[in-house]
């Protein structure tokens, strides 16, 4: 038994598919499916029910998944012990980002992280907030940049700056050609959200219910373009992170004017796990993202 079998487990119990876990291994399926044999013999054990196109797995099968996950997340700790040995701020980086911060915070960020590490090499991966969650947890990232949740109160957070949402509405409205509206006004208003799973969307409502407005239930947008769209299709109007409106402030037929009394605004954190050693490097890496949009949001209370 070794490592690399631990891994070949794992990536069966996530994916629920020879052909697939073989992929993610970067393995042959032949190759992956007499490992998996071969660990059975060896332990003595029936891993996974063999009786059908579908990945099952058997009691004892998921009892060693579950312990398998548990050493490969040592393994990880014990890597990031050995780095510490050489350079501080180099190799592999997998940094997670959710879909509402990464596209547009990537092209401020990315250039100063390389200016600033050359010799890191940087993974960026997105998803929506509970993957991001669960790869961390399970070591598969390093760390993830994401809007504070509470879902991710149990990781170290490093706030990196405040985020303000403004409101986009289509040309033509009446408050189109204002300087500022004050949340109250929302009241009795109805404005289009993004769908379940993004951690937006329950911000964003957070202030919009507290201001007395309604959610539009006829559509959920899968993404902020999406919104944009909607809004500029005359459909309706929302709240958008600031990084996502184009500095013209009026575009493709929307109109961004900013909301006020209170300003909705949303804390961007980079997380890591508490046991990870590597707790000066993220500080490091943190402080580059702050000062790289010092101007641009408000900064982070530390």
């Amino acid at each position: 038994m070794n490592i690399r079998d631990l891994e070949y487990l794992v990536a069966l119990s996530e994916h629920q598919h020879f052909r697939k876990a073989a992929e993610a291994c970067f393995v042959s399926q032949p190759t992956l499916s007499g490992q998996i044999r071969k660990l059975e013999d060896e332990l003595g054990v029936v891993l996974l029910e063999r009786t059908s196109r579908k990945v099952l797995f058997t009691d004892a099968g998921m009892q060693l998944v579950h312990q398998a996950q548990k050493i490969l997340m040592e393994v990880k700790v014990l890597e990031e012990m050995a780095s510490q040995q050489g350079e501080d701020m180099s190799g592999p980086l997998h940094i997670g980002f959710i879909p509402t911060v990464g596209p547009y915070l990537l092209p401020h960020i990315v250039p100063a992280i390389k200016k600033a590490f050359p010799d890191l090499e940087l993974f960026l991966h997105e998803a929506q907030t509970h993957q991001l969650v669960q790869q961390l947890e399970e070591g598969k990232l390093d760390c993830i940049v994401l809007a504070s949740v509470k879902e991710t109160e149990h990781f170290k957070e490093i706030p990196l700056y405040l985020e303000p949402m403004l409101l986009a509405l289509p040309e033509g409205h009446k408050w189109a050609k204002a300087e500022s509206v004050p949340m109250e006004d929302l009241h009795g208003e109805t404005l289009l959200m993004l769908a379940d799973g993004h951690c937006l969307r329950d911000q964003a409502m957070g202030f919009c219910f507290a201001a007395g407005a309604n959610e539009d239930t006829r559509f959920r947008a899968t993404s902020l373009e999406t919104l944009r769209n909607m809004v500029a299709a005359q459909t309706g109007i929302t709240l958008l992170p600031k990084l996502s409106v184009p500095k013209s402030m009026h575009r493709d037929g929307v109109v961004y004017v900013k909301a006020v009394d209170p300003e909705p605004q949303r804390l961007v954190t980079l997380d890591y796990r508490p046991g990870s050693p590597l707790r000066a490097r993220y500080e490091k890496l943190a402080g580059v993202i702050a000062e790289a949009m010092q101007g641009t949001c408000n900064p982070a209370a530390a």
